[in-house]
């Protein structure tokens, strides 16, 4: 029984909840509905919202391309207006040309010539009229120019060596040597000369021991190997022990010094003149010019000069300054070497204008400075200086210029031989020193080089008396004890 009243209550549960259900089926399903009418309705109202926004858009392109279509045709119109004036206008020049072809036949008619012969009748009458008057003109207006031009480059000139007023120095052939008393004369002397004989020969230079009390004298037409001895001397006579090896070490130690003097000696110059740029090994050339004299005019120094007219110059004509300066400073570069390299000086600094990249504006007035026709204004600029510097009232001396030619080819003479290591001529050109090497002349061809070095020079130099011609071969053996 129990079991059977169970079975009821559940089958009651069941149909209740079963009831209950399909109750909430019911108001799902209606609010679905309910839902889907609201939605279809919001996307109606969606739909006829574009609709109208796309037919008020319709309407308005409608509007335009009718605007549109009124202008294109109103253009058209006017495009077709233009048409026909420019037709109009080309009828009427037709016309134009008719009536100037129709007066110019009757003109021609009546003159009885062709246009061209009344045009050359005209300019004939004309030219006969007016050819007096414009070749006094003409002249007239050439006096004038070639005067005034005249007077502007006297007071360019006179103005750029009146702001130039440097001193030149006149260079000689000796140097002195102070002594702190004549009891060092000897000392330099040496045992049967052999300290002076070192001296003159690693150095190149003629010492002169005399009575001048406290003074020797070093002669030499080359100033870097009167220079060297100088030093040298100064040195040994400083350190008080003279001999051979001690005059080797100082003669090194001079030779140095100088190389350090010579490259300041560059830099100065530079200084002075605002340049710079230059390679250090170009520097050092251009401090060899210190050491270096042309007509008796220290080389540097004209140089320098050079560059400070050449400045003044440039400025005065608009040309560029720091050009004018190089191409003055290196126009004589090549005599800083000539010595040592075959050419002329201008072509030897060319030469090394190119070895050292420099701009062709620099190198033309270094190589074209004594020509006739130089290149480009600079060049120009560089002539004149270097004439300005030339010129001055005892600038130069063509006796110590052609002395110094002399000695200078008096040396190439002896070098030229095989064999010969070094040549020095001293005495004033009087006497010509000779250093052979042992390994390549022996004693006999010692005497052959004096011989053959004299003959050379009696045919190929024009000299007065006599040239002693001194040939020394000295071998020397060195060993190490360890």
């Amino acid at each position: 029984m129990q079991a059977t009243s169970k079975m009821k209550g559940a089958e009651t549960k069941a149909e209740k909840i079963i009831a209950e259900a399909k109750t909430k089926q019911s108001e799902v399903l209606l609010e679905a509905q309910t839902k889907a009418l609201s939605i279809i309705e919001e996307a109606k109202k969606e739909d006829n919202r574009r609709r109208s926004e796309i037919s008020e858009l319709q309407s308005r392109l409608e509007k335009r391309e009718t605007v549109f279509s009124q202008k294109l045709l109103e253009l058209q119109d006017k495009q077709q207006q233009l048409y026909d004036k420019v037709n109009k206008v080309e009828e009427i020049k037709e016309k134009i040309k008719e009536i100037k072809e129709e007066q110019l036949s009757k003109l021609e008619k009546i003159a009885q010539m062709t246009k061209e012969e009344a045009k050359t009748v005209l300019f004939n009458n004309v030219e006969s009229e007016v050819k007096e008057d414009l070749l006094n003109r003409i002249n007239k207006l050439e006096k004038e120019s070639n005067e005034s031009l005249e007077e502007k480059s006297r007071d360019l000139l006179a103005g750029t060596m009146q702001r130039l007023a440097s001193t030149y120095t006149a260079e000689i052939t000796t140097t002195s040597v102070e002594l702190p008393s004549d009891e060092m004369k000897g000392r330099i002397i040496g045992r049967e000369g052999r300290n002076i004989k070192v001296i003159e020969q690693l150095t190149g230079t003629e010492i002169i021991v005399d009575d001048t009390p406290n003074v020797i004298t070093v002669s030499g037409f080359s100033s870097i190997r009167r220079h060297i001895a100088k030093r040298a001397l100064d040195k040994l006579i400083l350190d008080g022990r003279i001999h051979p090896t001690k005059i080797e070490d100082a003669i090194e130690q001079a030779k140095k010094e100088l190389a350090v003097d010579i490259k300041k000696a560059g830099e100065e110059a530079m200084y002075e003149l605002g340049i710079t740029g230059f390679d250090p090994k170009l520097v050092q050339i251009i401090g060899r010019l210190k050491y270096r004299t042309s007509y008796g005019q220290n080389a540097l120094r004209h140089s320098v000069e050079v560059a400070h007219l050449s400045g003044m110059l440039a400025e005065e004509l608009g040309a560029d300054v720091s050009l004018a300066k190089k191409g003055g400073l290196l126009h004589d570069i090549g005599k800083a070497v000539d010595h040592e390299v075959q050419g002329t000086h201008p072509e030897i600094g060319a030469n090394i204008g190119k070895k050292f990249g420099l701009s062709e504006d620099i190198i033309a007035p270094i190589e074209t400075h004594h020509d006739d026709r130089p290149k480009g204004l600079i060049s120009i600029i560089v002539k004149v200086a270097d004439a300005i510097s030339a010129a001055r009232p005892g600038a130069r001396h063509d006796s110590f210029e052609q002395y110094i030619y002399r000695l200078e080819e008096l040396e190439k003479i002896a070098t030229s031989f095989d064999g010969v290591d070094k040549a020095y001529a001293i005495q004033a050109g009087r006497e010509i020193r000779v250093f052979v090497e042992a390994e390549k002349v022996d004693d006999l061809g010692s005497r052959n080089v004096a011989k053959e070095i004299a003959l050379k020079i009696e045919q190929e130099l024009k000299y007065p008396g006599e040239i002693k011609v001194s040939v020394i071969r000295e071998m020397r053996v060195i060993e190490y004890a360890r």
